[in-house]
């Protein structure tokens, strides 16, 4: 390759999809579930407690969002996403002490994922790409 080429290689317009704030939740939950799932397999400490630092951040940002008043979801719905976030840091402190497996947190990151995925029914697999089309819902922002 010339340096012509690799001057228009490096310049060309990127295609890319633009992704909406739901299908950018999505593959958060995605990538954090797949990382807890392979920790767990992999069954080391380090890499389990990593995976859920990061699961925590995650839900310790949805649980910021959702109390902020100026949220635009059903306070049900906020309500209901801020108890997950306290259950996640609980059961989270519970895997850390080795009470507890990560099983239930992968359950929470699952059915999150199916209600941002749009379907109720079988679960999305974790390392999935989500669709950049937001289809009109509402998003945790």
């Amino acid at each position: 390759m010339n340096a012509i080429q690799q001057a228009q290689r490096a310049y060309a317009p990127v295609n890319s999809p633009v992704m909406t704030g739901r299908a950018t939740e999505l593959k958060l939950f995605s990538q954090t579930t797949a990382r807890l799932r392979a920790a767990q397999k992999s069954g080391r400490f380090a890499e389990i407690a990593e995976a859920l630092f990061q699961n925590r951040r995650v839900w310790t940002h949805l649980a910021a969002e959702v109390a902020d008043s100026a949220n635009e979801l059903p306070s049900t719905l906020r309500a209901q996403i801020f108890y997950l976030a306290e259950f996640t840091e609980h059961h989270t402190r519970a895997v850390l002490k080795g009470e507890a497996d990560v099983a239930a947190l992968l359950d929470i990151n699952t059915a999150v994922m199916r209600g941002l995925s749009g379907n109720s029914g079988a679960a999305p697999d974790a390392a999935s790409q989500p669709q950049p089309a937001d289809r009109g819902r509402e998003t945790v922002r």
